[in-house]
């Protein structure tokens, strides 16, 4: 089976699962990263070897509820202790190198030191991949690229007809990551959101109505065959 090197996921539904159960909202984000861990271990019995998942986008930073986005901050925090001081986490246990980007400037001082802390703590590894977009947009990724190339140009270092994508690539937050072979975006909706943008360019993509805390093992591997069964032409 033709495997993603590179899998993206917009993990759709934590809330609209906790309402369906009639629970609070965060109870959903809870069921959300548990769920990921699941898939994480799912990637790495299939040989995917990164996977960049967008937990937080820029404008839900921006206009989610406070107390729910307080929330979702502090389990951030939660989350990434858990997979860094926990010697047996799934991070260790299969020596998964974490980045994260997006605009981590707005985040709380608190949790930019645990991201910091994480990816080096995790420095070293090499054998798979964790990358986690939060209070990010695609948009505002290439906006600021953009800028870092302006600033390069008025110091001098860059004339305009050297700006190719090589270029551009090396500005983006993503820079070093290959672009995704498939991204899947679960909960109904059939758009990408502000995620990867750039990079999507050539992506499969798999919409799913199934809501990202109820996605089986099942479900997941089917979706990963489908994706080995199409034929990628990258726009020829």
């Amino acid at each position: 089976m033709d495997i993603p090197r590179h899998l993206s996921i917009i993990p759709d539904g934590n809330r609209r699962c906790a309402k369906r159960l009639m629970k609070q909202p965060w109870k959903g984000h809870e069921w959300g990263a548990d769920k990921l861990r699941d898939v994480l271990e799912w990637c790495r019995e299939l040989g995917i070897k990164t996977v960049t998942v967008y937990s937080l986008s820029l404008e839900n930073f921006e206009k989610r509820p406070k107390h729910e986005l307080d929330f979702l901050l502090k389990l951030a925090r939660k989350e990434i202790s858990e997979m860094v001081d926990n010697p047996g986490s799934f991070v260790h246990r299969n020596r998964i190198k974490l980045t994260f980007f997006g605009n981590l400037e707005k985040l709380p001082e608190g949790l930019r030191r645990d991201i910091a802390r994480a990816e080096e703590a995790t420095r070293p590894y090499s054998g798979h991949n964790l990358n986690i977009a939060i209070a990010y947009g695609g948009r505002q990724e290439i906006v600021d690229a953009s800028r870092r190339i302006g600033l390069q140009i008025a110091q001098g270092n860059l004339v305009p007809d050297e700006i190719n994508e090589m270029v551009l690539r090396q500005n983006l937050q993503t820079n070093g990551n290959p672009d995704p072979d498939l991204i899947i975006r679960t909960g109904g909706e059939q758009r990408l959101s502000n995620f990867l943008l750039f990079q999507s360019a050539y992506s499969e993509l798999k919409f799913t109505d199934i809501l990202w805390p109820d996605i089986t093992k099942k479900e997941f591997t089917s979706i990963i065959r489908d994706y080995s069964q199409r034929q990628r032409r990258f726009g020829k």
